[in-house]
Parts: C-alpha cells; sequence; structure tokens
C-alpha cells in the first residue's frame, strides 16, 4: 500500500487521521536515532578510535543488511574492548541529546494516559538515564560488561536472555501489553531501524522516525522531517 504524504515529510500507510489516542494504552520507543540524537555504540567506539568501524557495521544492522542482529553486536561491542568506563559518562554528558519533539510527544501521550516503554538493543547506561529523563513506566536494554573500570567487550547476561534484539523487542513489548491486560493493537511502537521492525508489525500503529528506506516503507506513520511531535497532528483527543 502506497502511503499518503499528510503534510510536508509526514507519511501516512493504511490509517485515516484523526487517529483517537483514547483507542491507544501504551507507546514503545527504540532508543538510539529515535529517542536520541546518537547510535551509543559508535560514540563509545571513538573512544577507542574505532568508530568509523563500528558505524560501519551498525549502519549495515540497521538497514537489515546483516541478518544476526545478536551477532553484529557481539562483533561492534568486542571493539570496545579496554575503553575506560568513564567514556560512557562523557558520551552522555557530551554528545547525546534527546532528538526534536521527543518530549512534547512523550508527554503527550502520557497525559493522555499512555504508558511507556523503552525497548532498545543499545546500553542501560544510557537507557536509565533517558528512561529518568523523560519519566518512562518501563526500559530494557542490554548491559556492559566492566571490570576494573573498563569494559571487558562483552555484555552481561540477564536472567530473561542475552542481547535484546528484534525478536527481543517484539516480545517485551507482547510481555508488557500482558501486563497491562491489553491487546498488542493497543499499543504503538516508534523505531528507526530494520531491528525495530518486529515490535512494529505486532503494535497497532508504527511510527517511523527519520529511519532507514525499509522500516519508511512498512511504518503507518513516517516522519521523514522535523520533530517527533509532528505526529501529534495526527491524532484527535
Amino acid at each position: 500500500m502506497s502511503a499518503i504524504e499528510f503534510a510536508p515529510g509526514l507519511f501516512v500507510r493504511g490509517v485515516t487521521p484523526p487517529l483517537p489516542l483514547a483507542d491507544y494504552r501504551l507507546v514503545a520507543f527504540d532508543m538510539d536515532s529515535t529517542l536520541i540524537n546518537i547510535e551509543c555504540v559508535d560514540e563509545i567506539a571513538a573512544a577507542a578510535g574505532r568508530k568509523a568501524e563500528v558505524a560501519a557495521i551498525t549502519e549495515a544492522a540497521m538497514r537489515g543488511e546483516i541478518a544476526d542482529y545478536k551477532e553484529s553486536l557481539r562483533r561492534r561491542v568486542q571493539l570496545l574492548r579496554g575503553v575506560p568506563s568513564s567514556a560512557l559518562e562523557s558520551v552522555y554528558n557530551d554528545k547525546l541529546r534527546l532528538n526534536p519533539g521527543v518530549e512534547q510527544f512523550v508527554q503527550a501521550l502520557q497525559a493522555a494516559g499512555l504508558k511507556t516503554l523503552l525497548v532498545s538493543g543499545g546500553f542501560t547506561f544510557f537507557s536509565e538515564r533517558v528512561r529518568h529523563r523523560l519519566k518512562l513506566d518501563f526500559a530494557r536494554a542490554n548491559m556492559l560488561e566492566i571490570e576494573h573500570d573498563r569494559l571487558t567487550g562483552r555484555m552481561v547476561d540477564r536472567p530473561w536472555g542475552d542481547i535484546c534484539d528484534g525478536a527481543e523487542k517484539r516480545r517485551v513489548l507482547l510481555e508488557v501489553c500482558e501486563l497491562m491486560g491489553i491487546e498488542s493493537a493497543q499499543a504503538i511502537a516508534v523505531g528507526d531501524g530494520a531491528n525495530d521492525l518486529p515490535m512494529m508489525s505486532v503494535a497497532g500503529l508504527s511510527i517511523c522516525f527519520h529511519g532507514k528506506p525499509a522500516v519508511r516503507e512498512q511504518a503507518m506513520i513516517s516522519i521523514e522531517e522535523g520533530g517527533m511531535d509532528r505526529a501529534l497532528a495526527l491524532f484527535s483527543r
């Protein structure tokens, strides 16, 4: 189904605005390049002088050219071995910014009573800070292993699984829906990369924010210009 340009740089596919916000109870967000302006793993790699090498793998994974996201992330994290843990703080303070319109969009949905979920293939060091900053209800991300104040090049296995990839994002969204006692059709999923497509496919509404072509082509709403708050024009309250 072809997309219709609702406004300059704002496309809709398979839905007819205005969309009643009351139809939705949960919104799930990707973090890197969606809520925030960077890919954290790339910026950490800069501290090791390996940003170009890591960024090339990240870009290929986000375009969907690397089928095994878990393996691509392990490869990137291995390249971070030996980076001082202080580099994480520097990335957060010096590089990480919320994307335009994010705070307005999140606050509007929270005011309408929606619960909020951050589900990321990135790292807990950043996701927990972003979660607190935006007052999000739930978060799931990967944890970097640190020994003697340096990254080991590995991630910490968690009780519920090892790496948060596309399949895990989908599982977490469905799990939170179940915990809330709602259908997945009452969820909104927002992302930009190929590993967001699994959760976007089970949500009642999918939003692509400045995303890769494969994601723009499948999302019900695609924001290709301006801030995330532009999506609010498509809802009625």
